[in-house]
Parts: C-alpha cells; structure tokens; sequence
C-alpha cells in the first residue's frame, strides 16, 4: 500500500513537525474509514507508519478518533511542508484505490485536502494517475512473473 520504503520518505518525514506528523495519520485513517470499514490491516497500517514518525501509543490514539470532513481539511492545512503535502496525496490515492473501489467522496476529499496543503488540483490529478499506472504496472507484473 505504502510507499514509504524510500530514502526521499525519510528526509521529508524528518522535516515534519510533531503536529503535520499527526495530521498526516488523521487524514489517513478518515480515508480509511470512509466505507464505513476500518478494518484490522488499515488499523495496522495507521500504527506502523506512527512507529515510522516516532508517534507514542498516547497520540496514536489521538490519530485514530474520527472526524469530519470540514475538520480533516482544517487540520490538513496544517501541513506546510511541500514534499509532506505530495506525499500525503500520494499515500491518499494509494489507500482510497487499495480496496478496488475509488469512490466519489475519497476523490472529491482527497482534493479538498490537498488544496488545503497548497496543492494545485493538476498536482494532485498527476499523482493520483501516476498512483492507478502504478497499481496497474504492479498487476501486470504479477501476472508476468505467474504470481497470481
């Protein structure tokens, strides 16, 4: 799901401040809640990137209390730092397309937060293309290599 395995993943996560740390989880887990099904692996999920951003088990349980959408995209303001607010749109689309079902809402969020960091819609349409060529490419290479 996540593509945090990369050397550019740590020198942006480094930059972020305890608090754009925290927003970032929180758009996360509303994503992840947004069917109304948040399950064990996304709960997981949501707890390994904490331990990832040096967040204690304290605020992770700050992170995972719901919230609107009004409230997510007043919090994801919060995040000034560019490549945290690429990267954040980047693990977005990837959780919202995880499930095989991108739905209205996720995308219309997704935008919405990411114009609330400063992104330009373009931007985030890019990233969320690159993402669906990226979940394509990597089906193919199942396939390709008789993993399925």
């Amino acid at each position: 799901m996540s593509g945090f395995n990369t050397e550019n993943s740590i020198n942006y996560i480094a930059q972020m401040s305890d608090e754009e740390k925290i927003v970032f989880l929180r758009v996360l887990v509303a994503l992840a809640r947004i069917d109304n099904n948040f399950d064990n692996d996304e709960r997981n999920f949501i707890k390994d990137l904490a331990v990832i951003f040096g967040i204690g088990k304290a605020k992770t349980e700050e992170v995972l209390a719901p919230l609107s959408d009004e409230e997510l995209i007043r919090e994801a303001s919060k995040i000034k730092n560019r490549q945290a607010a690429l990267q954040l749109v980047k693990e977005a689309c990837l959780l919202a397309n995880s499930d095989g079902d991108l739905s209205e809402r996720e995308i219309i969020l997704i935008g919405k937060i990411g114009q609330a960091m400063g992104v330009e819609l373009e931007k985030i349409e890019q990233i969320s293309q690159w993402v669906i060529d990226r979940i394509v490419w990597l089906e193919q290479g199942k396939v390709i290599f008789e993993q399925v």
